[in-house]
Order: C-alpha cells, then sequence, then structure tokens
C-alpha cells in the first residue's frame, strides 16, 4: 500500500487544490499540467483524455485551459461537460480513453476548485504517478495561448453514465413506493439525480439542485444534511440523501430523525453483502476516521475492519491488495468496487435505497451498530511542520492516549485539501472525547494556528 507524500507543490490527498488564478490553479500551471497529462499518456502508447466538471463558476476556464495543455501535447480531449467526479471514473475505462480530468474541489464552497486525475482503469492515479507530473509541471515553461476557448461538451456521455446506474438495480421500476428527498448541494448531481432515481419509480424531492456558479455546497449538501433531516424527519416510506458538490460522497437522512454517515452505509452494505454471499475477503476496509463502533459491529459479523490513511486512493488501493470488494470513509465515499473503481454517491443512494424498499426502513439494518462517542475538530493553520516538533504538543498527545489508556483513539492528521489539521478523539463517554480534543485542538492553535 503507498502511503501519502508530503512536501509536495501541487497535489494533496484528492488531487490539485487551491483557488483560481493562483498557484497551483493559476492559467500557466493548469495548462502545463495539461501538457504534461497529455505527454504521460502519449508516452504509455494513449492518446485520449476525457474532461468532466462541477458547477463552479471557475470550473469551465479550468477545464479549458487543461483541455488546451492537453491538446498542444498531441492528444485528443472529449469535454463530458458538468458530470459527477464518479461518472468520469466509471466512463473512462467503459470508453477506452487513457485518462481522465475532473475539474471539482468536491465539498469545498466555490471560491475553490481543484484538479483531480484517474488513469484509464478508472482509479486515482498512484503517488508516484502524481510525483511525475508534478516534477513535469514545474519544469514546464510553455507560454499559455491567448486565446483559449472553452471545449465542447458531448452530451450522450451523461445518459450513458445514467444507463451504467440503472442496470445495477434489478426491474424497471425497483424504487416504486419509496420518497426520496435528495439535497444535490447545487452540485453536479442537480440535474442526474432526480432524473435517475424518478426513472427507477421513486418520487422525488429535489432540494438545491439550481447551481449558478456560486452556490455550490452553500449551507446545503453532504455538510449540511440537516435540511434533508428536517424534510424526512416522521414521514415513514421517505429516506434523505445529501451529495457533495462533485457527488462521490452521500450522507443518508431518516424518518426517525438519524443520520447515516459513511461508517453506518458500510455496516448496512457489509450485511446485505455478505447474506448474499458477495462479500470478499471477510474484510471491510476504512480509514484512520472510521468510527471504533464500526470495528465492533462488523467483528460481531465475523468481519475484520482494516484501517488505512485518510483518502479513498488509499482504501482502493489496500482493498484490491487484499481482494475485498467493498471500503470507505466516514465521509461518505463508498467504494462497491465490482461496480466501479470508485466511491459513487449514486451509485451508493442507488443500493441503499433499494435495499430499504426490499428489507425495510434503514433503522432495521442499523441495529447492530453502536457508535464510540466521537469528536472532530479542524484548525485552521498558518503552517504545516511536522506535528513532532511542535514543542510539548508530542508530550500532551502521549498524555492523551495514556488517558484513553487502549479504549479509545487519538488522530491528529493534516488536511489534503484545505490549509487545516484535523483532531479526532473517541472515548468510552462523549465528556472524555469532548475535553482532550479540545485539549489538543487549543495546543495547535497556539503554536500553530492561523490567529496567533
Amino acid at each position: 500500500m503507498s502511503m501519502p507524500v508530503t512536501h509536495r507543490k501541487l497535489f494533496g490527498t484528492d488531487g490539485v487544490r487551491g483557488m483560481p488564478g493562483q498557484f497551483p490553479l493559476d492559467d500557466a500551471t493548469v495548462y502545463a499540467l495539461g501538457l504534461a497529462v497529455g505527454a504521460l499518456v502519449r508516452a504509455r502508447g494513449g492518446g485520449r483524455v476525457l474532461v468532466g466538471m462541477d458547477t463552479r463558476e471557475s470550473s469551465p476556464r479550468l477545464a479549458a485551459l487543461v483541455g488546451a495543455g492537453v491538446v498542444a501535447s498531441g492528444a485528443e480531449v472529449v469535454n463530458a461537460g458538468v458530470l459527477p467526479t464518479p461518472a468520469i471514473a466509471q466512463l473512462v475505462p467503459r470508453l477506452g480513453f487513457d485518462a481522465g480530468v475532473i475539474v471539482s474541489a468536491s465539498h469545498n464552497p466555490f471560491q475553490d476548485n481543484g484538479i483531480k486525475l484517474v488513469g484509464r482503469n478508472g482509479q486515482k492515479l498512484p503517488d508516484q504517478s502524481e510525483l511525475e507530473l508534478e516534477a513535469e509541471v514545474l519544469r514546464a515553461s510553455a507560454s499559455v495561448p491567448a486565446h483559449v476557448p472553452p471545449l465542447a461538451v458531448e452530451p450522450s456521455l451523461a445518459e450513458l453514465y445514467l444507463e451504467l446506474l440503472r442496470a445495477k438495480v434489478p426491474g424497471e421500476r425497483p424504487l416504486d413506493g419509496l420518497t426520496l428527498v435528495l439535497d444535490c448541494a447545487n452540485g453536479a448531481a442537480s440535474r442526474l439525480a432526480p432524473e435517475l432515481f424518478g426513472s427507477l419509480g421513486a418520487r422525488v424531492v429535489a432540494l438545491h439542485c439550481a447551481p449558478n456558479g456560486r452556490n455550490i455546497n452553500a449551507g446545503c449538501g453532504s455538510l449540511y444534511p440537516m435540511s434533508v433531516a428536517e424534510r424526512v424527519r416522521g414521514k415513514p416510506g421517505t429516506l434523505g440523501v445529501a451529495f457533495d458538490g462533485d457527488a462521490d460522497r452521500a450522507i443518508f437522512a431518516t424518518p426517525a430523525g438519524n443520520l447515516v454517515d459513511g461508517d453506518g452505509v458500510l455496516y448496512v452494505a457489509a450485511q446485505h453483502m455478505l447474506a448474499a454471499g458477495t462479500l470478499r475477503g471477510s474484510v471491510v476496509v476504512g480509514t484512520l476516521m472510521s468510527n471504533l463502533g464500526l470495528e465492533h459491529a462488523l467483528a460481531e459479523l465475523g468481519l475484520q475492519l482494516v484501517r488505512v490513511p485518510v483518502g479513498d486512493r488509499y482504501v482502493v488501493e489496500e482493498m484490491l491488495r487484499r481482494n475485498a470488494n467493498l471500503g470507505g470513509e466516514p465521509s461518505g465515499h463508498i467504494i462497491f468496487l465490482d461496480d466501479g473503481p470508485t466511491g459513487d454517491g449514486l451509485l451508493t443512494a442507488l443500493k441503499v435505497a433499494h435495499w430499504v424498499v426490499e428489507k425495510g426502513p434503514l433503522e432495521m439494518h442499523l441495529r447492530g451498530l453502536r457508535y464510540c462517542p466521537q469528536k472532530l475538530l479542524s484548525v485552521a493553520v498558518r503552517a504545516r511542520p511536522p506535528l513532532e516538533t511542535l514543542g510539548s504538543f508530542p508530550a500532551l498527545l502521549q498524555q492523551a492516549e495514556a488517558a484513553l489508556d487502549g479504549r479509545g483513539r487519538v488522530v491528529v492528521r493534516y488536511s489534503g485539501t484545505e490549509p487545516v489539521v484535523r483532531v479526532m478523539v473517541e472515548a468510552e463517554d462523549a465528556e472524555q472525547a469532548e475535553f482532550w480534543a479540545h485539549r489538543l485542538a487549543d495546543a495547535l492553535e497556539a503554536s500553530i494556528g492561523c490567529k496567533k
């Protein structure tokens, strides 16, 4: 399994992230990235690159720049237009493309953007390939063309993606009788999700499906699922789903007023796949952030939770290494490796909705899962020095771990997509988790926080 690579200048755990117009998303760097991607696929005997994007106002310009670079390298570009990240991951291997480029900053606000890359298998590029691309981009000196026209869109690709999803469940109207409240985060799922679930028989209530370039993830979507929760509370036969801006995540809400994150979905999926005889390897792959309660609940089923660093690429790599076919993250990235190469919020929602129609309300499937109290805090930072160099912080971290005495967990890590450090503490009771999370976060704030 590859491990996260630090001290990069371009790539984080999920592609290149930043503010458009500023390094690493300035025109010259994005164009150089397109050149490097095109050169890479041509060096490997290919020549076709598929591009997609989310609904941010900056996305068309960034897509045009990276596309111009790809074309200048001698490769061909096809633009799928606004599509979820997992749609590009599905379509690249399906249609024989050599790489995919997705312009999106996922769950971040509209001011941010990013560029994600997938290989010809639809999976995110391994660390080594990203390092090669980064080195090529940083030594490039090509001038950006004076005129970079927008990329023409191939509209048939969106319908092909929907056809691939519809084929994942049997019958013409497998969701008859279910009401789905869909929060599409004013993002890439805004048109596709209502169309998909409506065509399969569900009664759809669509929220936040009117993107204007600046309202993506704005108080809506998977980071803000309470609006969906309020709409389904107390309404039997209803299921709420909140996607993020590029629709690779899904968080669920139930009529009982519960929110179900990725850990809950992994537990539900493991039960169904185990009963159907389709779960491979007796393992489920999660991350350092997966709740200890999930580990215990899976053990009751005779399954092992294997943890990897945060980032769905590391989940997929471990799944491939172990020949496993179920993995994911609490954030709502769920990977059904038999169905696709990466996490797909629409696919996850489709499977969960079908299980609800077939087997009953989602709460029934969650009875064996008891979450351990967990507190997660984020501290905005002005720098990212190694945590072990931060004065008295390592001693405080050891003190917290000793206090939990093996009955909880502490995870402190820098985000790969934002300038923050995450502090997560699990404990036997909520007060203990709260206490240590705040002590650690306060120490980090005093040492490297932006407010200092």
